[in-house]
């Protein structure tokens, strides 16, 4: 799969007195600080495979099918990314129903429960299901033991699209457990048949403290087969505590309604970081942050595109903190394929685009 074309911008170079960063990536050896101003560029950030699949099915069936594409809610959570993609042609809707019978209609990457999908199919709608596989793997786990009759505590943040989705998939058996302090309070109805999933995109350390404080309460809780948190999730948060300690000010690129993006501010004011604060770009950078500030962490949302965070960089380099320090904790290379539905329409070439049905008057 190719890069996403939102993602274009060349990296930004090191300015004549930075380290070279693919050494220092490569390497793993942190060079000396001068005590200049400086900037701590965490890696990994930004897109992650599931986002950067998501935003080229809609760039795809664009290409494809022509404009309009719909898609039910934001395809990620990113201001950027759904601005760009509704200048190309993408009509993005709260409900199945907004959408004209027929049409073309692309699922989110937070997934969607059979609710949603029997709702688009009664409308006779060309459904591209851009779920991320890993939202995909829980949606699965909570069918299974529903099937074993088992209660399931969904670990994440009511009203998510991705709580949704998943708690959907067995309503009966699910109970949202929104945060630690509810956890203290749950009530469920019986302890020895009782399993825990949840969010892909919540703080790890915050959901190991209330699978803690549930298995307190309830000694016979299962794991889940494997990680719900997601890789980059994980991954990113490990990042940012790596670079929040030597940093006075660590801006994190992402909207508010990112859940990761979220996590990210609260992990690194935990990691020691003295400040923190997300924006959606750099227009949002507020200089009175700056005050006393000689290190600046930098970091990036999964949903967001590398072009936001340069220009971040571009805006401190002109307040003179021009020495940029790529601190790397992991590196990435899972790539998922398309949706099935898309690759088969690829595959067969481009065609004349189905009309609707005119009925007479």
């Amino acid at each position: 799969m190719t890069p996403a074309p939102l993602d274009t911008a060349d990296p930004v170079a090191p300015a004549d007195d930075c380290n070279d960063t693919s050494t220092l990536a490569a390497s793993g050896r942190r060079p000396a600080w001068d005590g200049r101003k400086r900037v701590l560029l965490a890696a990994p950030r930004g897109y992650c495979a599931g986002v950067d699949r998501a935003v080229i099915a809609v760039e795809k069936a664009l290409e494809l099918y022509g404009a309009p594409v719909y898609v039910r809610k934001e395809i990620v959570h990113n201001k950027h990314v759904v601005r760009t993609l509704s200048e190309r042609g993408a009509v993005f809707v709260d409900e199945t129903d907004a959408v004209p019978e027929g049409e073309h209609l692309v699922f989110s990457a937070h997934g969607v429960s059979p609710a949603v999908r029997e709702a688009a199919a009664a409308r006779s709608l060309q459904t591209i299901d851009a779920t991320c596989p890993l939202v995909t793997k829980v949606h699965k786990e909570a069918v299974r033991f529903a099937k074993q009759d088992a209660e399931i505590l969904l670990i994440g943040h009511t009203g998510h699209e991705e709580v949704e989705g998943t708690a959907g998939e067995a309503p009966d058996h699910i109970t949202v457990v929104d945060s630690p302090e509810v956890a203290d309070t749950i009530q469920v109805k019986d302890p020895d048949n009782l399993v825990w999933l949840s969010q892909t995109t919540l703080s790890v350390d915050e959901t190991m403290e209330t699978v803690r404080r549930l298995r307190r309460r309830f000694p016979n809780l299962q794991d889940p087969p494997s990680d719900d948190i997601c890789y980059a999730t994980s991954n990113r948060q490990v990042a940012v505590k790596k670079i929040a300690p030597e940093a006075d000010l660590v801006i994190v690129v992402g909207s508010a309604n990112s859940s990761n993006s979220v996590r990210l501010v609260e992990v690194a004011l935990d990691a020691g970081a003295r400040a923190s604060h997300r924006v959606d770009g750099a227009h949002e950078v507020d200089d009175a942050w700056f005050e006393g500030v000689t290190t600046v962490g930098v970091t990036s949302g999964a949903s967001v595109p590398e072009i936001l965070v340069r220009e971040v960089l571009e805006l401190l380099a002109a307040r003179g903190y021009g020495q940029v320090e790529e601190v790397t904790t992991a590196q990435e290379d899972l790539v998922f394929s398309l949706p099935t539905d898309l690759r088969r329409d690829l595959k067969a070439g481009p065609g004349p685009r189905r009309s609707l049905p005119v009925t007479p008057v």
